[in-house]
């Protein structure tokens, strides 16, 4: 399969070079700068991200470029592209103006394959500190904007291509085209990477990995996991064992419907009744760190005592997805931190399964994509992506039941809300927070002093950057009013407008 490889530098922006590749059909792998795979001859072109350094810094990270350079297309974005103008004998210095934001381009040398079909006065999107001042003799300039003069760069004699702006981001409007005139045109990549092909490689690469063993699944209700019961079912079939799990945790009354939801899909699903222990393990803890690691140690331990009841069990599946690892990445390679999760980081020692995740590779979008291929109701492909950890880290204190009831009500008027006013689809994810706060209210003749709730909607693709999403105000109006009046604890709401980023899409 022809493949694309995105060599990470850092930049929170990477996963989205590799999903708008994607979005072409062709296969795109992400590898730190410092773990180059092996560049086989399925691999047609290589592409290096931008990064939180400088390229001056003392410890900027420094790829091998042996095999890259000169021997394979090469487009190299921000930091990339900064970083060859200074290894070439350039010269990169410090913005004196600060060049984040909106840009256009001023000039655009229509002669260069990169910049095939790009109008002059594009709209590009700039965040850097640094700017390329001076390019090698080699090195010939391919687009300008008004304040950066080697807005793109070609090494004559190459197939080496370098902008200072980010393609992969939306407000780059022709930021797609530029990316095919790479993959497609100079690179000459196949676009066969499909939702059929990635069913008919991943359930081979299953069948291969685990054989005739026996497989359990957590499953939660959500998307991933449920196409990923799907895949696996179809790869392995009766030794696929399903475990849903109740947590304590979960949206009202999701335990009972989504066990209903899974009758007819032909999976083998047991529930299991596990709220008293997640409670138990969360009681007292408020840094959402802990959270999250007190939920997974729990997830892992009743899947142990689950296993146990599944005999010769040898293998543990998660539903998985890119972003989450991504975001559960270190500095010098991957992207930055921004949080751990839950279905990320390995088992413990004394658990004995191994891992198996088919939809580690995939973004969210492609998750959908792929459960459409494989049959699966809209119901359940359509449903809002929910955390792992569930309601504990939309508490913004200790997780009580109390507390859990209280937003589980909330969330319930807020989502049905959305349903009942054809809103739903067109929200990427909602839901509501419990603030560790209390205000001041009146209800009748009575002062009140009662918890803050904040709701939360979100547009995105696929989570790695999201907008808020503008409900109309009459219905905001009525969640706030219906929520107040039906909630007993809740005598404030409040509707959360941050994007991502700067903010995250949930508040721990």
């Amino acid at each position: 399969m022809d493949t694309i490889i995105v060599l990470d530098f850092g930049s929170q922006y990477t996963q989205l070079i590799a999903r708008k590749v994607r979005e072409l059909n062709i296969y795109c792998e992400i590898h730190p700068f410092n773990k180059i795979p092996a560049l086989t001859s399925d691999v047609k072109g290589v592409i290096f991200s931008g990064s939180p350094y400088s390229c001056n810094a003392a410890d900027a990270p420094v790829p091998d470029m042996t095999n890259i350079k000169g021997k394979l297309p090469l487009l190299a974005v921000c930091y990339g592209a900064q970083y060859l103008a200074k290894w070439g004998g350039g010269s990169v210095q410090q913005s004196k103006i600060r060049e984040y934001g909106r840009a256009n381009l001023q000039w655009v040398d229509t002669t260069s394959p990169l910049m095939k079909d790009i109008p002059m006065h594009s709209q590009v999107w700039m965040s850097h500190g640094d700017t390329i001042e001076r390019v090698p003799d080699n090195y010939r300039c391919i687009c300008s904007t008004d304040n950066v003069k080697y807005a793109g760069y070609q090494i004559e004699g190459e197939q080496t291509y370098a902008i200072q702006f980010h393609p992969e981001v939306h407000h780059s409007v022709d930021g797609l085209t530029l990316l095919r005139n790479f993959v497609v045109d100079i690179c000459h990549c196949d676009q066969s990477w499909t939702p059929e092909s990635f069913i008919e490689l991943t359930v081979r690469q299953i069948r291969e990995k685990v054989g005739d063993d026996k497989v359990i699944l957590g499953l939660s209700g959500g998307v991933d996991s449920s196409v990923a019961a799907v895949l696996l079912n179809k790869a392995i079939g009766h030794n696929l064992h399903c475990i849903f799990v109740d947590n304590g945790l979960l949206r009202k009354n999701e335990f009972e419907s989504v066990l209903e939801s899974y009758k007819d899909m032909g999976l083998n699903v047991k529930g299991v009744d596990a709220k008293q222990r997640f409670y138990d393990v969360l009681s007292g803890v408020t840094d959402p760190e802990k959270k999250r690691k007190a939920i997974g140690k729990t997830f892992i331990d009743v899947f142990d005592d689950a296993s146990k009841e599944v005999t010769d069990a040898k293998w543990l599946a998660q539903g998985t997805i890119y972003p989450d690892v991504i975001e559960s990445s270190s500095v010098k390679g991957p992207s930055q931190t921004i949080k751990s999760h839950h279905n990320v980081g390995g088992l413990p020692d004394y658990m004995k399964l191994q891992l198996v995740e088919p939809l580690r590779s995939l973004f969210k979008d492609e998750v959908r994509r792929v459960g459409r291929q494989l049959g699966i109701k809209q119901e359940l492909i359509g449903r809002h992506p929910f955390p792992g950890p569930g309601l504990a880290i939309r508490i913004l204190s200790d997780v009580t039941p109390e507390k859990v009831r209280i937003l589980q009500e909330v969330d319930d008027i807020f989502i049905q809300g959305l349903r009942d006013n054809d809103l739903y689809d067109k929200v990427w994810q909602a839901g509501a927070m419990l603030l560790p706060v209390q205000s001041v209210g009146v209800m009748g003749d009575e002062r009140t002093y009662e918890s803050v709730v904040a709701l939360r909607a979100v547009e995105s693709v696929d989570g790695m950057t999201a907008d808020w999403s503008h409900l109309p105000y009459d219905f905001l109006a009525r969640v706030s009013n219906d929520i107040i009046n039906r909630v007993k604890g809740v005598n404030r709401v409040v509707y959360d407008i941050s994007s991502k980023p700067p903010a995250t899409i949930e508040w721990e």
